[in-house]
């Protein structure tokens, strides 16, 4: 595991060291109950608003956009709050998705392991976002490419990387793959805070599809 910051969260500390989608389904599902109150008030979590937030000021208002690691619904409810897009939610966890559903800001939410194939035609979404999944541990940069084959050419893909590892995990270099590929461009990584309780920062990722 990368030298970050877990805090005293022993949820937090298990989701670093998953053993495969099965673990972590396990793992969320148990920690679904506290799970806001432990990222968001305890942590200082703020990655679901900043990509929220530059999400709305890139697509139209009534964008259909797939949340992909939707969790307890964080990121929706935060979308939500800034335009009429209609959002499907996709999570490995079926307590995360029961939260999700809850806040009645999702068209559908279903169960999909973000680490294969998503159960999603080609250019089906004008835009993905997707904040605190592509991590050490949960999904890594080779799930970047499925978040580009389900959004149409002309859409973007809205992604929180740990800035530990944008890099060093090659995620960075995923994004370039696609680039040389000509199907997508990285049009920007900034460095922002993530977790602020723990001075933690990410990549705010922003990608182009072609």
């Amino acid at each position: 595991m990368s030298d970050v910051d877990t805090g005293s969260n022993p949820f937090l500390r298990r989701s670093y060291d998953l053993d495969g989608p099965a673990d972590a389904a396990s793992l969320y599902d148990e920690w679904a109950e506290s799970y806001d109150q432990d990222t968001a008030d305890t942590m200082g979590y703020v990655g679901h608003t900043l990509a929220a937030e530059r999400l709305a000021e890139i697509v139209p208002t009534d964008a259909v956009i797939l949340d992909a690691g939707c969790g307890t619904g964080l990121v929706g409810a935060a979308l939500a709050e800034r335009g009429s897009f209609t959002i499907d939610g996709m999570d490995i966890s079926p307590g995360m998705l029961a939260k999700a559903e809850a806040t009645g800001v999702y068209r559908r939410a279903q169960v999909a392991d973000l680490t294969g194939s998503l159960p999603a035609d080609d250019d089906a979404y004008d835009a993905v976002i997707c904040a605190g999944t592509l991590t050490e541990g949960h999904v890594g940069p080779e799930a970047i490419a499925e978040l580009v084959r389900v959004t149409a050419p002309g859409g973007v893909v809205v992604a929180t990387v740990l800035d530990a590892i944008w890099e060093p995990n090659g995620y960075r270099a995923a994004v370039d793959a696609l680039a040389e590929a000509g199907k997508a461009a990285l049009r920007e990584a900034e460095e922002r805070p993530y977790r602020t309780h723990q001075d933690v920062m990410c990549r705010l990722v922003v990608v182009d599809v072609r």
